[in-house]
């Protein structure tokens, strides 16, 4: 296949998307118009200026400014809009199934409901499914800097929406705070039926995603790129079929890795392991999750069996049944078959 083959193909491919801050995914354009609808001042006297603001150096220094954007988030319309939106793009991205995070800490902190931020990114996925065939399923992030006192407390509000939530997870800055520091409130969650996953190896050590398997139990790692400076770990995440959310373009603009080129994804691909393309934050990183295939299949020379298996796996480490994999397992299969009689 020629590159413009795969770019049709990456287009055109049918995808879930697993690794996924909603709030991430506040452009600038929606963000300046949710902000003068709920009469907020921004420290930011446009959008240009805004978007000049995302060079960033670490994750502590994009953590910033997108704690800053969710401060417009204010009434369940805009968490609404904001999914939606989100939402949208996907279907013109052939993403047929998506499981998104949420913060719910980055909002009750500045007083706004807990209900309110479920209801609205809920209703959205609702529409999402009737109205544009996505299925999706919501995971309740902790914010790792915080204590886990606070994220305790988090877990509580949570149980009135239960059958919205379908797990919880571990976010926000991963340095000095790994994740056996919320080893209790995990166990918590899973006592109540939550499924769990947790960001670890992004910049944190490969002893953060051995805490996250063994002091966790999570089901999935967000990130793990740096699971290749343990042999041991690559076998065992191999061997336990723990899927890793990878998110390239992230990656780069977060200085995780100093130039796409250079990204272990392929390698990561070769070794075995079930690892998933994402776009992370999109707003803030440059590209939805059609733009990290691209991008990658440009600079790691994906082949169409890359393409292929990538796709294949974001549905199996996905939270789907076995029945609903296989059925989305074959509308990939369809696509595969007729790019192959061109």
């Amino acid at each position: 296949m020629n590159n413009t083959e795969l770019e049709t193909l990456i287009k055109t491919i049918p995808k879930a998307e697993l690794h996924l801050h909603i709030e991430g995914t506040l452009e600038p354009e929606l963000m300046f118009a949710i902000a003068k609808r709920n009469n907020i001042s921004l420290k930011y006297n446009s959008i240009q200026e805004l978007k000049l603001a995302y060079n960033f150096h670490n994750l502590q220094s994009f953590l910033d400014i997108y704690y800053e954007g969710a401060n417009v988030l204010l009434h369940e319309r805009d968490f609404y809009d904001l999914t939606w939106a989100y939402l949208e793009k996907m279907h013109n991205e052939n993403v047929l199934h998506v499981e998104i995070f949420f913060d719910p800490q980055a909002h009750t902190k500045r007083g706004v409901a807990f209900d309110t931020v479920v209801n609205g990114i809920y209703k959205a996925l609702e529409d999402g499914k009737r109205k544009l065939g996505i299925s999706g399923y919501l995971i309740m992030c902790f914010l790792r800097h915080l204590s886990s006192e606070s994220a305790t407390e988090t877990l509580k509000l949570s149980m009135p929406f239960k059958d919205k939530i379908i797990g919880v997870g571990l976010d926000s800055s991963e340095i000095n705070n790994p994740p056996s520091k919320f080893k209790e409130v995990f166990k918590k969650a899973m006592s109540y039926g939550y499924l769990t996953v947790a960001h670890a190896g992004e910049e944190g050590p490969p002893e953060y995603i051995w805490e996250a398997l063994n002091s966790l139990n999570v089901l999935r790692i967000d990130h793990g790129v740096r699971c290749l400076e343990d042999k041991t770990l690559i076998d065992e995440l191999i061997k336990r079929r723990i899927p890793l959310t990878v998110c390239p373009l992230s990656n780069i603009k977060l200085k995780v890795f100093s130039r796409l080129e250079e990204h272990n994804l392929k390698e990561l691909l070769s070794r075995g392991l079930l690892v998933t393309i994402n776009s992370d934050d999109p707003a803030y990183f440059g590209g939805y999750i059609n733009e990290n295939f691209l991008a990658c299949q440009k600079a790691l020379q994906l082949t169409k069996e890359d393409i292929y298996n990538l796709a294949i796996n974001s549905f199996l480490g996905s939270f789907l049944s076995k029945k609903e994999k296989t059925h989305f397992i074959n509308k990939i299969n369809d696509v595969v078959k007729i790019s192959s009689k061109h």
